[in-house]
Formats: C-alpha cells, structure tokens, sequence
C-alpha cells in the first residue's frame, strides 16, 4: 500500500498551480498521515493561543496527483479507515463560529482520547472521528483550505467517516487531492469554528470515473446518499443542494418534477453540516431503500 507522510508536504489552499507530492495510479490506495488544523501547534493548556503562527491553519495532505483525471471527470474516494491520535484541542474566541459576538478572549482546551472516549472535564463524550478538509483543485483561482466549495475543501461534514464515499468533481488534470483537518468528534454545525481537533491518518482508495458529471461533492454510505453544497448563506446551501439531488433524481427515474419533490418532501433530509466557515455548508439525504424501490444508481 502506498503511504504519504504530512511531512512530505501539505498545502494551505487548494489550486491547480500547486505541485503534487505524490502520483498515483487509479485504483490506488493510499495511507495518508495528517497535522490537525493548527498543524499540532497546540499540545498543551499552557501554549498561548494568540501566539501560534495563524498562517499554518487547516492544512491539508498533499497534493496527490491521479493519473487519468481530467477536467469533465469525477474522482471517487472510499475512507477504508481513519485513525485519529491520543489527544485533541478545541478553541474559542472573539468572533469566531455561532457565540464570538459573546465570548472576550481567546481559549483553547486540551481534550485527551481515553478508552474509545474524549474526556471533557469529568465528561466521556462518544467518538465520531471524520475528515474536515477534504478535496481536489477549483476550477479557477485557489481556495484556501479554510473555505469549502465545489471542489470540497472545508465542508466539516460529519458524514466524511469511515466507510463513507466522496464523489468530486475534477477541475484539474490529475485532480491534486488532498485532506486534513481531522476530528474526534463534531457536531453538525461546528458551532464554536472547532471540533475535537485531532491529527491522524486516513486510508483512502481513489479511482478516477469516466462518463460521469457533478457540480458539487457527493457523499455514499451503506444507508445513504447525499448532495452536498456550500454556498454564502445556510437558505441558499440547502436550496442547491436539494434542488440539484432532485434534479439528477429526474435524470436518472424520468419522474416528473412534482413526484420527485413530493418523494423528496416525504424521505428525503434537508442537514446542516457546518454554519461557522466562509461558506456555508448542507446536505440533503435519500434513503437508498428508496434507490432500491426505483431501481436507480445515482452515480
């Protein structure tokens, strides 16, 4: 199996000018090691927040180049495993995620992986490891890794776990994959701009799909299937990410617009992934027993 060390390089934005780390074929899989989002800056209660260099935030892995994606392509990337380290940090600060209009001062809070748990304070809080920033090269000019979009980035979709699959449109030749921003735990809507901020490692298998088209990133697991969309505000990320689920429904069953919405207004899942980026992110899930019923492959 191949291997990619974060040390072998990260970027802080996603772009098509940036040289890859790695090449890989189609088909691959590859073990990739990650920082967390401070790039492991914060290890204990005692460092000074304001005093970490903010320039090395949200960096990613990479970029993995794979052979045969082209621009109009789609990249498939199966999350076979994700492994999460010992300890993790959380932050909050002035003006920062859904409460930094009430909060002063800058704080951060060392949370220890005990046992299958994060220990906060006296609490054990149940693990959800996932992937923050996650993504290939825009179309046009770079994105930071601290912004999601069409091409992924930093969606903080709490779906992006083990065993999910992520579906992204290729902008780029070679896509320029790249991941990082790991969590030990997330709730939908990263209110406080932080998970559980881990560092890790994610084995990942990436294939290049031919013949397929997307505008934005979707995601597979064993029960669901989503369309994911970022966008200025939660109102507009929801409406994209619904209509364009219900458009490909269209394409793919020739129902009609009124049953598709009907079906989509009875199962289907309208979710918030994170509130607190540049962009706003959602999702909207159908259940696959409904993909069964229709007889539909989606991608």
């Amino acid at each position: 199996m191949e291997t990619l060390s974060c040390q072998a390089g990260v970027i802080y934005e996603f772009n098509k000018t940036n040289k890859p780390v790695k090449k890989v074929a189609s088909g691959t899989t590859i073990e990739i090691e990650t920082y967390d989002c401070f790039q492991n800056q914060i290890q204990s209660a005692d460092t000074v927040v304001t005093e970490i260099d903010w320039n090395q935030i949200n960096p990613a892995t990479g970029p993995i180049y794979v052979e045969g994606a082209m621009p109009g392509d789609v990249l498939k990337v199966k999350i076979e495993k994700l492994e999460i380290g010992g300890q993790g940090v959380m932050v909050v600060g002035p003006d920062l995620g859904v409460m930094g209009h009430r909060i002063t001062e800058m704080e951060s809070k060392i949370i220890p992986i005990k046992n299958g748990k994060a220990i906060f304070n006296d609490l054990e809080l149940p693990l959800n490891p996932m992937i923050g920033v996650i993504g290939v090269a825009p179309e046009g000019d770079g994105v930071n890794c601290g912004t999601p979009g069409a091409h992924g980035g930093n969606m903080d979709n709490k779906m992006v776990a083990e065993g999910a699959t992520l579906y992204f449109p290729v902008f780029a030749e070679g896509a320029l994959f790249g991941l990082g921003d790991f969590h030990a735990a997330m709730g939908d809507g990263e209110i406080s701009v932080s998970g559980i901020e881990v560092p890790g490692k994610a084995t990942v298998k990436l294939d290049v799909l031919k013949g397929v088209s997307l505008k934005h990133p979707m995601l597979e697991t064993d029960e669901v299937f989503t369309q994911i969309v970022s966008a200025d505000t939660l109102d507009e990320a929801c409406k994209l990410a619904t209509e364009e689920m219900i458009d490909r429904l269209i394409d793919k069953t020739g129902l009609r617009l009124s049953e598709v919405t009907m079906l989509m207004s009875a199962v289907g899942q309208a979710e918030i992934c994170q509130v607190v980026d540049p962009l706003i992110t959602a999702r909207f899930v159908i259940p696959k027993w409904l993909l069964r019923q229709l007889d539909v492959q989606l991608i």
